[in-house]
């Protein structure tokens, strides 16, 4: 426990070239985060600072917080929830989320985080992949859930179901069973599947709570801040900057919860509720873009994007309206934020920025395996980072192979060490003997006024073998035609090189997974409904 301490601490105060030489990761051999360090430090140093704010609903304090946690943690043990155990938890941005977490971490049960989107499929899929033994979901969800030997939890009321408000009478004073091994499995997250099936990511209890120490860093987070990130529930990003990194820090975790997304409404959020830290998806960035940022005086003082790369275009909006610098940074379910524009450097527009602490990063050529400065993202094992993955459960190793992790994701790297995102391994293509990073193209068509979002694929060519294709979700006032296509043909052509030019355009809504990532296979295979093709509008 003094160790992690006493690595955030040093991570609190050093600048990024102090932090790059001299961070080591605490490994601690036993490791029970919210018994050590949420109940230990943080509700025993810190017993009225708000730990959790829900706008419009609720707030709890350090304190209050920890003593739910016990109750339920306490009440859980009595329903036959054990350490091992693995818990489905199907929640919103509720109390109830936060609570059950702790009280999980405390038992040493496993918890697998499920989106509240998922279908009665899904559910079941995940019941039998995940060895679920309990169930914890809101009432409103419990006709998702067939017949089955688990424990079923409900908050509400649910026929058949045990009423998660009994915890509630339960004792505040918790003790464990016996201590908690740091490696240890306590969270497997679903992967949001953008190419294929989801995987099941398997964390212990080092690998998000003590690897969250980077992300920590890379978000500029401190004590005492109001931290606001915009993300769902039964994602990793979630755990990331809603749990991990800011309570690390001993911030506020600040949910602004809502039933249909505002981008006035976010505004309103940040500025009265006095929000310090904010991070986002590129996503949210370009819906709040629309509005007329120079009217909004906000008492942020830094701001972050992740979830996909960040467009230059943002980053410059918003720097021009509010002064500050979008820092883009980069990460995985399977780890914690590996690359990052932190606090205080330069940021180069376009790029993710550089490593982190405790993470050494390789770029490896994806054919010859050597390292250089363009290729796969991946981290050496011989070194292995304390936010990576234990493993992927009942699933192939091949992304460990040859003595690295694999990340699929496909980066440069300049001569200041900056890395810049290129596309995952399977979405870059060649384009006449050119290779094409769609994110590159992307971030050119969105500068134009009429571009909501875009996504590039390459379409069959028979003199090319492939050529550029975006798909194009319009802004508000523009319509789908030709001349729009012509537009956005002419923008490209001026602000591309001749081989990146977007040759065949589509108008459309992208298809996306259920985190909000763009399924770019699907539009790979997607035949042509109205497709407008350059050599056609300059005959």
């Amino acid at each position: 426990m003094s160790d992690f301490r006493a690595a955030r601490d040093f991570l609190l105060e050093a600048d990024y070239e102090t932090a790059r030489r001299e961070f080591r990761w605490p490994e601690p051999a036993e490791f029970n985060w919210a018994l050590d360090w949420f109940d230990g430090v943080l509700a025993a140093e810190t017993p009225d600072a708000v730990a959790l704010k829900i706008t419009g609903k609720v707030a709890y304090t350090f304190a209050e917080l920890s003593a739910r946690s016990n109750q339920v943690a306490h009440w859980l043990h009595e329903q036959g929830v054990r350490r091992g155990d693995r818990i489905l938890l199907m929640l919103g941005n509720q109390a109830e989320l936060w609570e059950t977490l702790l009280a999980a971490i405390k038992l040493g049960a496993v918890v697998i985080p499920a989106t509240t989107l998922l279908t009665a499929q899904d559910i079941a899929e995940r019941i039998k992949r995940g060895g679920v033994a309990h169930v914890i979901a809101n009432a409103s969800d419990a006709g998702k859930f067939g017949a089955g030997e688990h424990t079923k939890i409900s908050v509400g009321d649910a026929y058949g179901w045990l009423p998660y408000h009994e915890a509630y009478q339960a004792s505040e004073r918790f003790v464990p069973d016996g201590p908690t091994r740091a490696g240890d499995p306590l969270l497997l997250y679903f992967t949001s599947g953008t190419t294929s099936q989801p995987k099941l990511v398997e964390h212990s209890h080092a690998s998000y709570p003590v690897g969250h120490l980077s992300t920590m860093f890379w978000i500029g987070l401190r004590p005492g801040d109001v931290h606001l990130n915009v993300s769902s529930p039964g994602w990793a990003k979630h755990a990331w900057s809603n749990v991990f990194a800011p309570w690390n820090a001993g911030a506020t975790v600040l949910i602004h919860d809502y039933q249909r997304f505002s981008a006035r409404a976010l505004l309103e959020v940040l500025r009265d509720e006095h929000v310090t830290t904010f991070c986002a998806p590129p996503t949210v960035w370009r819906m709040l873009i629309q509005e007329d940022l120079t009217a909004w005086r906000l008492p942020l003082r830094t701001a972050v994007a992740a979830g996909e790369p960040l467009n230059p275009e943002i980053i410059d909006q918003v720097g021009k309206a509010w002064g500050i610098t979008i820092r883009d940074g980069y990460g995985q379910t399977e780890t914690t934020a590996q690359i990052g524009n932190v606090p205080g450097e330069p940021v180069k527009p376009g790029s993710m920025g550089r490593p982190l602490p405790g993470y050494d990063i390789v770029l490896l050529d994806p054919v010859t395996g050597e390292p250089g400065d363009d290729g796969e993202i991946c981290l050496p094992l011989r070194d292995r980072p304390m936010g990576l993955m234990t493993g992927y459960v009942g699933g192939s190793d091949e992304a460990m192979r040859e003595g690295h992790y694999h990340t699929g994701d496909v980066a440069t790297r300049d001569a200041d060490g900056y890395i810049t995102y290129v596309g995952r391994t399977d979405d870059v293509f060649k384009a006449s003997d050119y290779r094409i990073s769609p994110f590159e193209l992307e971030s050119v068509l969105l500068e134009h006024a009429a571009v909501a979002e875009a996504a590039v694929v390459p379409a069959p060519d028979p003199l090319r073998l492939a050529v550029p294709k975006a798909f194009v979700t319009l802004a508000p006032g523009f319509e789908p035609g030709e001349e729009t296509a012509r537009s956005i043909f002419e923008y490209s052509r001026r602000h591309l090189a001749p081989y990146k030019r977007v040759r065949r355009l589509e108008f459309g809504e992208l298809p996306k997974t259920i985190s909000g990532k763009i399924r770019r296979v699907e539009l790979r295979e997607q035949e042509a409904a109205r497709e407008y093709r350059e050599e056609d509008l300059y005959q």
